[in-house]
């Protein structure tokens, strides 16, 4: 374990930023214990701290501007792109936007510290428009404090911290195994639960084109417009006739859907998971008449079919049994 304490006192620059850089672009890859290491190679001299958190913020930074790009030119593509390089469950788009649109521009600091949020939030500024200045500013001081939290402490503890290093020396290239299992039962871990997740939100999915012909044939459908303000402000227009309505609200109001017409509902997630999620749940308290949209409003609107501008929120009065 010489030769690993040489090259990381060698090479620990390059480590920490191709770890940084690889986690905020969504690899599962946890860059906790890098940072710590670089604190504590600070803190023995064998690395300059002031570089040590410079390199960490820019690797930080540039990942998420990354996202910061796609989300402005690629839009809900590129969310869906994220969450399946970095292992998430899709839902995990629908919570970060009701984080995002609870706390603003902090979002871009707060989420950080956030397992799940850290990596979407980017994607999203981008995607909801914000603009090229202010997420410097947020997400740079975001970038910055994160990269604080984990150093300093590594800093602070560099003797305790060394004293552990060479305990696990002691260990030799048994502790490579475990390190190696470790970040594979992690990936692993991961891959099952977004793979869980997926499996519970299978439930038949209606297209965009079965849609369109009841729609056309006059049949009594109802399509709710599960997106939040956020997603409205960023695209304003939504299926003709549609009611609006988040899923927090339709989770507290499902009593006022109608049980003797098709309901139809659609989100901005990944496959549906929101819209697949609420339709479960719409099954467990009787309503059996629903399914979500297929690619959601994407899929629509890549048919060519009519699309209605959204300025405001349908009234809840409007839904009637």
């Amino acid at each position: 374990m010489i030769e690993v304490s040489a090259f990381m006192a060698e090479y620990g620059e390059i480590v920490l930023v191709a770890v940084v850089f690889a986690e905020q672009i969504g690899l599962p890859l946890p860059a906790i214990p890098v940072l710590l290491a670089a604190g504590a190679l600070a803190g023995v001299g064998k690395m300059n701290l002031a570089v040590a958190v410079s390199l960490s913020v820019i690797a930080c930074f540039t990942g998420d501007l990354v996202w910061y790009e796609l989300g402005r030119h690629r839009g809900r593509q590129a969310l869906n792109l994220l969450c399946r390089i970095s292992l998430e469950p899709d839902s995990c788009v629908r919570r970060t936007e009701n984080f995002f649109s609870r706390h603003g521009l902090r979002a871009l600091v707060m989420a950080k510290f956030i397992p799940g949020l850290s990596t979407i939030t980017p994607a999203l500024a981008g995607l909801f428009g914000v603009t090229g200045k202010r997420f410097l500013l947020y997400n740079g001081l975001g970038a910055l404090l994160w990269t604080v939290a984990f150093v300093g402490p590594g800093y602070l503890f560099s003797n305790q911290l060394e004293a552990i290093a060479a305990q696990a020396a002691s260990l030799g290239s048994s502790l490579v195994v475990l390190v190696g299992a470790g970040l594979a039962a992690y990936i692993l871990y991961k891959f099952v639960h977004r793979q869980r997740q997926l499996r519970e939100l299978r439930i038949a999915r209606i297209s965009a084109g079965e849609l369109k012909r009841l729609m056309d044939d006059g049949q009594e459908v109802l399509v709710v417009d599960l997106r939040g303000a956020l997603d409205h402000e960023a695209d304003p227009y939504t299926i003709p006739g549609a009611l609006r309505m988040t899923a927090e609200e339709l989770e507290h109001r499902h009593h006022e859907i109608p049980r003797h017409q098709e309901v139809i509902l659609f989100c901005a997630c990944p496959n549906e998971a929101t819209a697949a999620k609420m339709a479960l749940l719409l099954r467990q308290k009787g309503i059996t008449k629903v399914r979500p949209l297929a690619g959601g409003i994407d899929a629509w609107r890549a048919s060519e079919f009519p699309l209605e501008a959204r300025h405001s929120v349908t009234e809840p009065a409007a839904v009637t049994g």
